[in-house]
């Protein structure tokens, strides 16, 4: 089943065209990587999918459901995580999990058991009586999650989670991320951290200037850039190589020799590897170190969109 789909999707703001005529497709059960430098229309797209904003034309559909017709519906099916920390200071951290929770229609017994089921999963059942502004900024984001999450939506956005925080209360969330999936939870992920995409997401779609310009999964990406990868090998004492013998095996494109280090591009749809191997074995190289080198979402995203992810557009 399609947990959202985007058809023709056009928000303008005057005369600037924010989201340009975007189609995107997700399917239930997937972590979707949204990606794209700032001012490329992300964050416009996701409050068009939250109601946020109204679209000036095209069509949205929530579980096959359009929002316009719908929508109680297509609002309690998702849970936002903003870039921003959306909680109170002065309330606790059940009461901010059980005041949002609670703006879903959820009361009683149930609005109780989500909240400690939500402050359970983000690691927070300890603090449930303390105030955000004695929490860090790691623990202020788990919370964050758990207002999203308490009144059990099927489609989780989650904008920029991550921002700020320390190694250890990242790899938690990401963590927290793989496991609501596993619990049936589609999932829309923006983040300016590409190896907490790739680790995450299982197809990945960038945005520039409002339209999409590339989606697939993160191998498709990759070959959308480059069909080659980089084998880097260190030898001791002196390479000792012949040049042509190595060109003639399949797959090998290019040969580069610097001191002791070789590095060779090689076809990423042909085994070349065992015979580099051995034809530097059979001339008497003591092959110290080897490394290969493909390309990462930072360099698909610089050769699609020419900028940084970090960089502001005019």
């Amino acid at each position: 089943m399609i947990a959202l789909e985007l058809n023709g999707l056009v928000k303008r703001f005057g005369s600037i065209v924010a989201v340009d005529n975007v189609d995107l497709s997700v399917r239930e059960g997937d972590i979707f990587g949204l990606l794209g430098p700032n001012g490329a229309g992300k964050s416009t797209t996701i409050n068009v999918i939250c109601g946020l904003l109204s679209p000036n034309s095209g069509s949205l559909r929530i579980f096959g459901k359009d929002p316009l017709k719908h929508e109680h519906f297509a609002k309690t099916q998702i849970g936002i995580v903003p870039q921003d920390i959306a909680v109170y200071n002065d309330l606790t951290a059940y009461e901010n999990i059980s005041f949002f929770a609670g703006l879903y229609g959820i009361k009683g017994k149930e609005l109780h058991k989500n909240t400690l089921e939500a402050l359970e999963f983000v690691g927070l059942t300890d603090y449930q009586k303390r105030f955000p502004k004695s929490f860090s900024g790691g623990m202020k984001r788990r919370l964050n999650i758990a207002c999203a999450i308490a009144h059990k939506p099927k489609l989780i956005i989650m904008d920029e989670p991550t921002v700020g925080i320390d190694p250890q209360s990242r790899n938690h969330i990401l963590q927290s991320v793989k496991e609501l999936n596993r619990r049936g939870s589609t999932i829309i992920y923006t983040s300016h951290y590409m190896e907490e995409v790739e680790e995450v997401c299982s197809r990945i779609a960038i945005m520039d200037h409002g339209k999409v310009i590339a989606e697939g999964t993160s191998k498709e990406l990759k070959a959308m850039v480059s069909d080659t990868d980089t084998l880097c090998i260190t030898v001791e004492n002196g390479l000792k190589v012949d040049e042509k013998a190595l060109l003639d095996i399949p797959g090998v494109k290019n040969v580069n020799i610097h001191e002791n280090e070789l590095r060779i591009s090689t076809s990423r749809d042909v085994v070349s590897f065992p015979k580099i191997i051995n034809t530097l074995m059979t001339s008497d190289n003591t092959i110290r170190n080897i490394e290969s080198r493909t390309p990462d979402l930072e360099t698909v995203f610089l050769s699609l969109t020419g900028r940084k992810l970090r960089d502001q557009e005019a």
